[in-house]
């Protein structure tokens, strides 16, 4: 990539970052319903989110609309798709194949996102051997082996949140370079590591504190 390109990316904010693949699902939905054209104010109604705000985001994209016309639908999800990496498939380990983990991978939906999970690990007698929507589990003492034979950038955290440092620092050593984690633990890392929280419980604690606000203000 080049370094006007990378001086661009880094401008990005994170909040439209997290937008984008929201105008992205919503353009393929219109165009599976046979729309050629969208304007940023069709998006708005679908999303909620402000016809001005969808403008500014989609200007980090490099795409242009025609004036009373809109974005060319395909192209515009040609643009979305690759800016966001989409269209590069990752591979990833995911470590912890318990209840969270075993639906990660059984969900084909990362898949056409760019995210391929090629293998999990697990301490786990009963899960280690078997398979998950194809995807081997190994047990976690292999993960240095199966590195050399995958060579995957990104890891999968969904261990328990009492070992999630010590498999954090494992992986790092391994060479994982991009931490997707899925546990209540704020993991350490080194700088050049990157590392993406989603953490459930805390989308939860939010989401039990708005609905007690709201039932509080209708009482």
């Amino acid at each position: 990539m080049s370094t006007s390109l990378l001086r661009d990316f880094d401008k990005v904010p994170e909040p439209t970052l997290r937008r984008l693949p929201w105008y992205l699902s919503t353009v393929k939905l219109l165009k599976d319903r046979g729309e050629q054209y969208v304007s940023s104010t069709q998006i708005s109604k679908d999303i909620n989110v402000d016809a001005s705000q969808i403008a500014k985001d989609l200007s980090y994209v490099k795409v242009t609309g025609r004036t009373r016309v809109g974005y060319e639908i395909d192209g515009l999800i040609r643009a979305l798709e690759a800016f966001l990496g989409f269209t590069n498939m990752h591979k990833a380990f995911l470590f912890g194949a318990g209840s969270l983990g075993r639906a990660l991978l059984g969900d084909s939906g990362l898949h056409q996102f760019g995210l391929e999970i090629v293998a999990a690990f697990d301490v786990n007698p009963s899960v280690v051997g078997t398979e998950v929507g194809g995807v081997p589990i190994f047990h976690t003492d292999d993960f240095a082996r199966k590195m050399q034979e995958y060579r995957v950038d990104i890891g999968i955290l969904t261990v328990p949140i009492n070992i999630a440092q010590q498999v954090t620092d494992d992986m790092v050593a391994g060479g994982i370079k991009a931490v997707w984690n899925f546990t209540p633990f704020r993991i350490r890392v080194p700088e050049n590591i990157v590392v993406q929280n989603t953490s459930l419980y805390a989308h939860l604690a939010v989401m039990f504190n708005r609905l007690n606000v709201n039932q509080m203000l209708n009482k």
